[in-house]
């Protein structure tokens, strides 16, 4: 892969219902953990400011998201009105703000404690063999999670759907499987469809630890992972 950073996109369109009444004023990115919204954790991945291109989906709220980043002029926020698109369709929605070639896309919802998986990804993503790599973590390694994870891998590398492994919503992925997909809102799980059947859909694992925000009480389990362990860093 090229020295260049990947550009990036930021999901933070979702409603967040499962929040319950910490989304009834604000958006589930802008929840806050260890003092920061979920969404500025996010972007601390990215690198410093100006480093790599950046958009962001917005709906539930989004004048919320718009203003919240309203002092970072790298950042590209893309209000998706009247319905919100999914995540393909969200990520189809940015490509010409986005650019050509592999993007990576990455859920507002988490954090991270260990290398930085951004960087993770760039480093191994394979572009002649891969439609898409995602970035898994075992259970053991996973908190805030129920369920008994959503692919399994081969030595190779490559995914099946099964349990074993979760994925942890970042990913690199070439946007031209997106052309095979139905117009409107969609969502990833489709192109990923698409890649299992060419078998160019990959997988590698996260060497840290992960924490989907998608509760209340998974807040105290990432605030006690980021006090103990420090954040996911270069």
């Amino acid at each position: 892969m090229s020295t260049t950073p990947l550009p990036l996109m930021l999901f933070a369109a979702g409603f967040g219902t499962r929040m319950g009444a910490l989304t009834k004023d604000r958006p589930k990115p802008l929840v806050h953990v260890a003092g920061q919204p979920l969404i500025d954790h996010a972007l601390a991945l990215s690198g410093p400011q100006g480093t790599r291109r950046i958009v962001a989906n917005a709906h539930y709220r989004a004048e919320m998201i718009q203003d919240h980043l309203a002092n970072r002029p790298d950042i590209t926020v893309l209000h998706e009105y009247p319905e919100v698109l999914e995540t393909a369709g969200g990520l189809r929605n940015a490509l010409p703000s986005l650019g050509p070639g592999p993007v990576i896309t990455l859920n507002s919802d988490a954090v991270w404690a260990g290398p930085n998986p951004l960087s993770a990804l760039e480093a191994a993503f394979q572009p002649a063999q891969m439609d898409a790599l995602l970035l898994l973590v075992p259970p053991t390694n996973a908190l805030g999670h129920a369920g008994a994870g959503d692919f399994t891998m081969a030595s190779d590398g490559r995914l099946t759907r099964g349990p074993g492994h979760i994925y942890t919503g970042a990913q690199v992925i070439d946007p031209a499987i997106l052309e095979g997909l139905p117009e409107g809102p969609v969502s990833l799980n489709a192109a990923w469809d698409i890649a299992l059947q060419r078998k160019r859909l990959f997988g590698l694992i996260y060497q840290g630890r992960w924490v989907d925000v998608g509760q209340p009480t998974s807040i105290a389990l990432a605030e006690d992972l980021l006090r103990t362990a420090g954040a996911a860093s270069d």
